[in-house]
């Protein structure tokens, strides 16, 4: 078959994404998952990646996260950290102690830029959501 002729399957195909649409992106569906992340919970860029099935691609994850404060409706963005507690993230914040102001407000204790309890306050969207 020619680069310039389709098959027709070609063109009947299009992807279904997770909400059922065929327009969702990436950062799509890292949002989705972020918004349900509970108050007083943290979880991490790559257990978001895993959820979405891309567990090596946590650093997207940092970059949705970095571009959350644009998106409507609001992205919890504080409570995703990395791997180790750390806010890795915070320099996306309005200012430098904003991330850690705002996990204060719902209770995680932060302690040298990083959760205090950080396995009690995982929280794995592998195992809540799925």
């Amino acid at each position: 078959m020619s680069a310039t002729k389709k098959s027709r399957n070609d063109e009947k195909l299009k992807p279904v994404r997770p909400s059922g649409k065929t327009d969702d992106t990436i950062f799509d569906l890292i949002y989705a998952i972020a918004r349900q992340i509970p108050r007083g919970r943290v979880t991490s860029y790559g257990a978001i990646a895993k959820a979405i099935g891309s567990g090596k691609s946590a650093r997207i994850v940092g970059w949705a996260m970095s571009n959350a404060g644009r998106v409507k409706p609001k992205i919890p963005a504080h409570r995703v950290v990395n791997s180790m507690g750390l806010l890795s993230g915070k320099h996306a914040f309005k200012t430098i102690t904003y991330m850690q102001e705002l996990l204060e407000r719902e209770g995680v204790k932060v302690k040298n830029d990083k959760v205090m309890d950080f396995k009690t306050k995982f929280w794995n969207p592998l195992e809540e959501l799925f």
